[in-house]
């Protein structure tokens, strides 16, 4: 049990000494000085046995060899100098040894060049060391044997291989961090760019949502005045329509807004996504405008994807605000047809008329222009109104989500036609 505790001690106090590099350093030399001094009082012992601590020029320079390497982790070039120039002289001079061919200050300091230097210096100064320790190695004073020679090489070759080690290590740790760091940094940028995208692609959704019952509204409200004149029981009707769907308009514009605030604000609560099961709602909310709309379904109806599910409705809710807007009181019709592996909509209508002069489409872009995207024309005599939505562009889109096909364009006989085919998988 005891060893545990102290070894957890031992730990603790480890973690404390790399979180203060100073201190640690500064107890490094300390300790490294005492033992250097005990060392040359007992190599300075006299004849009876008796420890002497040796001259002032000695113990000067000892301290010079231990007590910069205080600050060999902030300034290791200089400590290096200092002490590197310490043990040179105190080598060439006749002071006995410290236990090591080398002292050992200037081993700590070797290790410290390699360790913190670039690799460029801690050569130059590993080879100078090499020429100093083999030029005071061949004094006569120091008396050095084959043994001495080979003892202090092995000294300096280690302290200076295990502080090149520190130093790569070191780099290495460095680098992935920063490589960890980065791949955070990526990350984040990642998560946020696909936040703001998908918050895009969900406002413009409900812009056009928004824009279509703005749309249905502008409509009946300008042919209010022309129907309560002739029926006015009808026009009770259109307004109770417009009431209707300018309270559809407010929860789209409150989920629009909820989408554009973010993260920051309480999110409003949102109504399940329309789908087909919804476009009779829609064909009758249209046929008030004027726009007489028959709905058609073949197939057997299957559930569909949630995706091909809203995005089918989106198609037909874009392509009746678009003949509202450009067919004006005429007809059109709507085709759902449910196949084995795909489903078809076609929205078409004969195009006999306008709407109303100054209404607005419903996030459609409208016919185009000969010099327009698609060469689809864009029928004369059209209102002008500002481009509230994408229109034949959001339609592509919703349409190459899925790997579908969509056609629109003039019809023959008149008028103007959306065709869509949107994959639904295996069989039902």
């Amino acid at each position: 049990m005891w060893m545990q505790s102290l070894g957890r001690q031992l730990v603790a106090a480890g973690d404390r000494l790399r979180a203060h590099p100073l201190v640690a350093d500064a107890l490094l030399a300390g300790l490294l000085a005492v033992v250097s001094l005990v060392v040359l009082a007992y190599m300075n012992r006299d004849c009876t046995g008796e420890c002497r601590p040796g001259d002032a020029g000695a113990v000067a320079l000892v301290l010079l060899q231990t007590v910069p390497l205080a600050w060999r982790r902030r300034r290791p070039l200089a400590t290096c100098v200092v002490a590197g120039l310490a043990s040179a002289v105190y080598g060439a001079a006749p002071y006995p040894d410290l236990g090591l061919s080398v002292p050992p200050g200037g081993l700590v300091a070797l290790y410290t060049a390699a360790a913190w230097c670039s690799r460029r210096t801690s050569l130059l100064i590993g080879a100078a060391v090499a020429v100093s320790a083999a030029t005071i190695l061949a004094l006569p004073t120091t008396n050095a044997d084959v043994v001495d020679v080979a003892l202090a090489a092995l000294a300096l070759v280690t302290a200076w291989g295990l502080g090149d080690r520190a130093r790569i290590q070191r780099a290495w740790a460095a680098a992935l961090q920063e490589r960890a760091e980065r791949l955070e940094r990526e990350r984040e940028s990642d998560a946020r760019r696909a936040v703001a995208e998908e918050r895009t692609r969900i406002a413009r959704e409900l812009h056009d949502v928004v824009a279509h019952h703005v749309s249905m509204m502008v409509v009946q409200a300008e042919a209010g005045p022309v129907v309560a004149e002739r029926d006015p029981s009808r026009a009770a009707g259109a307004f109770d329509s417009i009431a209707v769907t300018g309270r559809q308009a407010l929860v789209e514009m409150r989920r629009l807004l909820g989408v554009l605030r973010g993260n920051g604000d309480a999110a409003p609560s949102l109504a399940p996504q329309p789908g087909l099961a919804e476009v009779p709602a829609l064909v009758e909310q249209v046929g008030r405008t004027g726009l007489a709309v028959e709905l058609v379904v073949e197939g057997q109806p299957c559930p569909l994807p949630a995706g091909v599910d809203l995005s089918a409705y989106r198609i037909v809710q874009e392509a009746l605000t678009n003949a509202v807007r450009h067919a004006g009181p005429g007809r059109a019709r709507v085709l759902v047809r449910y196949g084995e592996h795909d489903l078809e909509l076609q929205v078409s209508d004969d195009g006999r008329g306008a709407a109303p002069s100054g209404a607005a489409p419903s996030g459609g872009s409208g016919r185009r222009g000969p010099g327009d995207p698609e060469g689809v024309p864009r029928s004369v005599g059209a209102p002008s109104a500002p481009p509230v939505g994408q229109g034949l562009v959001g339609m592509r889109e919703r349409v190459n989500l899925f790997g579908g096909e969509l056609h629109a364009g003039p019809r023959p006989e008149g008028g103007f036609a959306v065709a869509a085919r949107l994959p639904i998988g295996g069989g039902r």
